[in-house]
């Protein structure tokens, strides 16, 4: 079983005959150095789709945490790194890792693509109480390809990894003391990537004079990104992770679909019904995760006294083993020839989009009408929920129309401001008020089930009593929202 810890670091070029500043003045107390030599084999795939996804797995030997280390994007300076005992095997990663990078390796081998050595110098950087708040190391780094052809290349550079009592602040320090000693930020994420000359695919750069087709490719990345990185987190059954991966593919979904003028709408169909059935796969668990912490939520809003019976009990019964079934079932889908199919149809889209005649035009010329077209959307549903009161699909029709409008706007606010930041604000709003009534919609037939001749039977009717309370109140507000939505414009 892999064990997991989040580092936070910062990599630094440091010439051969640099000397490092005095640390004692960074924090008062910098004990060291421990001198190691560590030896490490790095695995990827073929054509390096790891590092290209800014993840690497190694097998290193030597220091104190020597093992199986795959460390995985965590946002920012920080990367989640998973942890296996070193055991027997040297050739090929455990399962327990390799398992954990199938977004990017599709059924691929993943074999030994360097050999790094490094001879390492420690420093730690600690509090009056002991506490530590950086390590500070000192790399020198002997590095060879492994294939057909091998080359040999040696560096030094400096990592700063921020401790259990550090701060971001430290970091920046740590930084002014390193460049005034003529050591500067690296501009390699990794020794891999140094060695193999291979940098994360990240996507085009936006600015102000950025192409309507640059803006919605590089949110496109983005999601591709998020989509992979909540992948190992939903197979390891982390907290929100269901929830994440599924927002990642229904933001790419809403992209494609809303600026269809602008990636070929007809190319993309296929694609858009494939993110939908993942959307859906991952939705049995988060509706699962959804209502089981809403019945919790409104079970300790009520009154002692009318809590009869163990409730909270009946609930774990009722929902552990389907969430546990809901789980399996997102990890066989994970695993599935076509989920991998559908990576491979994102990665060819962001290789080769299908860009129209509209896509080299200025985003802030393009952009503006596009996003226009999903607030009309959203306008036509809310009126037709409102003069509805028989049922409540127009008012779940609205709540996506909401989120097509706040994802477009969001598509959108790197190219147009404090404007599309102001509306998709707005739509969030209103998707979030009509996602709290589809929310009840869904838990009252729940309620109900759980009632039906159960002891606690009183207490989960209090609870359905509840969410038509609620369902009430979300419908009457709706209109307020809907009217503030309208008065931002782009």
């Amino acid at each position: 079983m892999a064990t997991s810890v989040t580092e936070t670091e910062r990599k630094y070029e440091a010439p051969s005959d640099a000397s490092l500043p005095d640390l004692t003045e960074i924090t008062g107390v910098a004990t060291g150095p421990e001198e190691f030599d560590l030896e490490a084999t790095y695995f990827d795939t073929g054509d390096y789709r790891l590092a290209r996804a800014g993840v690497t797995l190694r097998r290193r030997v030597g220091g104190t945490d020597e093992g199986w280390h795959l460390k995985l994007p965590a946002g920012g300076d920080s990367r989640q790194e998973l942890r296996v005992p070193l055991g027997r095997a040297t050739k090929k990663p455990p399962k327990d890792l390799s398992s954990l990078v199938q977004a990017h390796t599709r059924g691929d081998t993943l074999t030994p693509v360097a050999e790094i050595r490094t001879n390492r110098r420690r420093w730690q950087l600690t509090n009056g109480n002991g506490e530590m708040l950086a390590e500070v190391v000192d790399d020198v780094v002997t590095a060879q390809t492994l294939g057909s052809s091998t080359t040999t290349t040696s560096w030094r550079e400096i990592e700063v990894e921020l401790g259990e009592s550090g701060s971001a602040d430290l970091l920046d320090t740590v930084e002014r003391h390193l460049g005034d000693a003529g050591i500067h930020p690296s501009s390699s994420k990794s020794k891999l990537s140094q060695v193999i000359g291979v940098k994360r695919d990240s996507g085009p750069t936006i600015g102000k004079k950025s192409t309507a087709g640059e803006v919605v490719l590089a949110y496109l990345y983005e999601q591709r990104a998020a989509l992979q990185n909540q992948d190992p987190r939903v197979r390891r059954n982390e907290d929100d992770a269901v929830h994440q991966m599924r927002v990642a593919t229904r933001r790419m979904r809403s992209a494609l679909q809303a600026f269809g003028k602008i990636v070929d709408r007809d190319q993309t169909r296929t694609l858009t019904d494939e993110l939908k059935w993942l959307a859906s796969v991952l939705g049995t668990s988060r509706d699962l995760e959804v209502l089981r912490m809403r019945f919790t939520d409104g079970l300790h809003a009520l009154p002692p006294e009318l809590v009869l019976g163990d409730v909270a009990a009946r609930l774990t019964r009722h929902f552990a083993p389907l969430e546990a079934k809901a789980h399996k079932d997102s990890v066989a889908a994970l695993d599935s020839e076509r989920y991998f199919d559908l990576l491979t149809a994102i990665d060819t889209l962001l290789a080769t989009p299908p860009l129209t005649d509209a896509a080299s035009g200025k985003a802030r010329e393009v952009l503006p009408r596009l996003v226009e077209k999903a607030r009309h959307r959203l306008d036509t549903r809310v009126q037709a929920a409102l003069a509805t009161s028989d049922s409540d699909e127009p008012l779940h029709e609205a709540r996506k129309a909401a989120k097509r409008l706040r994802y477009s706007a969001e598509v959108a606010e790197p190219a147009l401001g404090k404007h599309a930041k102001a509306l998709r604000k707005r739509a969030k709003d209103v998707q979030t008020l009509l996602g709290d009534h589809q929310d009840s919609v869904v838990a009252r037939p729940v309620l109900l089930d759980l009632g039906r001749g159960d002891a606690n039977g009183f207490t989960f009717g209090l609870l359905y009593g509840q969410e038509v309370e609620l369902a009430h109140k979300t419908e009457a507000a709706l209109p307020a929202l809907w009217h503030k939505l309208s008065k931002e414009h782009l």
